[in-house]
């Protein structure tokens, strides 16, 4: 077990980690005010977006693989990068389900919580991120 669990150590792992910020990511191209802003980086982004800040263990197997895997769900989902390359019906499905899993506590999930206490949203703040999104999404055509 010992030996098997040092050999996965060496089988990398893909990372995410553009140091680009596109001209298509939500906060270029929405310009939300600077809180807003701050949270959906501190409690959506690592997820959903091209840019993850990794933590520590995630040097160690086989956590970086289920990181991995996790944030290319994520990605797949929603990717807060490629935001203004969605069509405007896809933004706004996008949108209701921000709204929808903010509110029925579904996101952040709880497994990134539980690591990144920073990412847990008050209710202040899952009400102020609902508004502005519910205001970018009566902004949309």
């Amino acid at each position: 077990m010992i030996v098997a669990f040092v050999a996965i150590q060496f089988i990398p792992t893909e990372r995410n980690q553009s140091d680009m910020v596109p001209k298509t990511d939500f906060v270029v191209a929405n310009n939300p005010p600077a809180e807003i802003s701050a949270l959906l980086k501190e409690s959506c982004y690592d997820c959903h977006s091209n840019h993850t800040d990794y933590p520590w263990y995630n040097k160690i197997q086989p956590v970086a693989w289920f990181l991995e895997h996790h944030i290319k769900e994520a990605k797949a989902e929603l990717n807060f990068s490629e935001w203004n390359d969605l069509s405007v019906r896809r933004k706004n499905s996008k949108l209701r389900s921000i709204i929808n899993q903010i509110k029925d506590d579904e996101m952040p999930l709880w497994s990134y919580t539980l690591m990144h206490r920073h990412a847990v949203l008050s209710e202040a703040e899952k009400e102020s991120i609902i508004a502005y999104i519910t205001e970018v999404k009566d902004r949309l055509p």
